[in-house]
């Protein structure tokens, strides 16, 4: 008895110890001539003082914005706290793709995520300021996001992620207000053509980028994740892909994050030891 009363009191003070802090911040965009809404979740023992820390960027889908994740899926406090990362959750706003639009100028969140929200975060908080530090993952909408911004900007993000990431949009060309973004694909299909994730693939080069990905099988997206797996093999592109039981639901991304946040741990930690 005296062993499982001990026992209790050690897991329950463990858990007790997760005390990571958030921060509501509005970062100004040059780009877009306005202010933009951000979650940034620290550890507990954060210190403008001490060591920089690695950060890991994590995206919203379609309908969403910056406090999806903190609310639908706290647990991502646990992991800040465990494995001493800054997490930061933009505002991509319900509908933006996390695409520059070709037309339509005022949606430029390839350049609020991938420069303007990197420098402020770099600036005001104690980061490792450059892409071994960096990563970036999402759900959804998010996830093509991860995928587009990271294969876009590998000087910027060391690592990427995508949980259920649409991350070939042609197959669903009426959905989603993608083509408020790009135009219609029947009169616009340069636009897909270019900014659709599986066609960067390109712009990989062996180990350049550590990419880790996963759709469950009832997933909606699951086919055109299992072709950019069989395309990135194709090309000899180093990546973890991960197919298991789910739909498109909190649930599953509730189960996706915590690997894809252990991924990341170890990528900043075998950084660090280069």
């Amino acid at each position: 008895m005296k062993k499982l009363i001990g026992l209790l009191f050690i897991i329950s003070s463990t858990l007790y110890c997760f005390a990571a802090k958030v921060d509501t911040v509005a970062v100004r965009s040059k780009a877009m001539n306005k202010s933009i809404l951000n979650i940034v979740i620290r550890p507990e023992h954060y210190s403008k003082n001490g060591k920089k820390l690695p950060v890991v960027y994590l995206l919203h889908g379609y309908s969403g914005n910056q406090k999806d994740w903190i609310t639908k899926v706290p647990e991502i406090k646990e992991y800040v706290d465990l494995y001493n990362f800054i997490i930061v959750c933009p505002d991509g706003t319900s509908a933006s793709w996390y695409f520059d639009s070709p037309i339509d100028s005022t949606m430029k969140y390839e350049t609020y995520i991938s420069k303007e929200l990197v420098d402020f975060i770099d600036h005001n908080y104690h980061t490792i300021n450059n892409s071994s530090g960096r990563a970036i993952t999402g759900l959804s909408m998010g996830g093509h996001g991860a995928f587009y911004l990271s294969f876009r900007h590998q000087d910027v993000f060391g690592a990427a992620g995508s949980m259920s990431g649409g991350v070939d949009i042609r197959p669903f060309p009426k959905n989603w207000e993608i083509a408020k973004r790009l135009g219609t694909i029947e009169q616009n299909p340069e636009n897909w053509e270019k900014n659709t994730v599986i066609n960067l693939v390109d712009l990989l080069k062996g180990g350049s980028l550590k990419i880790i990905f996963d759709c469950g099988v009832d997933d909606f997206f699951y086919t055109v994740n299992q072709n950019l797996h069989k395309k990135l093999l194709e090309n000899k592109i180093p990546h973890d892909y991960i197919e298991r039981p789910g739909k498109h639901t909190w649930d599953y991304w509730k189960n996706s994050i915590q690997y894809q946040a252990l991924f990341f741990s170890n990528f900043f930690k075998s950084s660090a030891t280069l």
